[in-house]
């Protein structure tokens, strides 16, 4: 059923959404002519590796700079990509990979291939599920950069948020249902809103 429920509304998200995101891949590429959309390799469901899509929202090549988080106050982010980013526009491309089956609309978020392989026994379970667009732990971390600030980043991602994440991401699926899931939506549809 959520397969189902995944298809049809990625589907008909797609077809609703087409112009505007004509009008958003059309600002990304007058800003300065690069890529529209932008290809992060990300690890799936029982470890598959897929290219998750984003309306490109940083310079173009900023992934060969050796960051693989955007921390605060990221200079490799376009003004139209801070705008992107405010309203979760960025995001909208992933309607593709649901439509795919790569996604799911609510699951956890999927994590680069260089983090997964820092995750314990524990915390792998979570790739047994299908990840998602949102998630509560997505939710709760809707600001992550904020928290990214100084030079030590990633041991702060590693040691602090990552394995938060992911505790929330398994308390979650353990007792996730259809309700939990549109409650998951409708929490993220607000947020971008409010």
């Amino acid at each position: 059923m959520q397969r189902l429920f995944d298809f049809i509304v990625s589907a008909a998200g797609i077809l609703l959404l087409a112009p505007i995101f004509a009008v958003l891949a059309l600002l990304v590429k007058l800003h300065d002519g690069g890529p529209i959309l932008y290809r992060a390799r990300r690890v799936g469901r029982d470890c598959r590796l897929f290219y998750l899509y984003k309306f490109r929202s940083m310079k173009q090549d900023a992934d060969t700079q050796g960051l693989t988080l955007t921390l605060n106050g990221d200079t490799r982010i376009t003004p139209i990509g801070r705008l992107l980013r405010r309203y979760k526009l960025d995001e909208l491309p992933q309607l593709l990979n649901v439509l795919k089956g790569e996604m799911s609309f609510v699951g956890p978020r999927p994590e680069d291939p260089v983090y997964v392989a820092k995750y314990t026994t524990e915390q792998l379970q979570v790739l047994n599920f299908r990840p998602g667009i949102t998630s509560p732990a997505s939710l709760h971390y809707r600001n992550e950069q904020a928290l990214l600030t100084d030079k030590n980043w990633e041991q702060v991602y590693l040691g602090e948020i990552l394995p938060h994440k992911l505790a929330i991401e398994m308390e979650y699926l353990l007792q996730r249902s259809v309700w939990t899931d549109l409650k998951v939506i409708f929490n993220t549809i607000g947020g971008i809103v409010r």
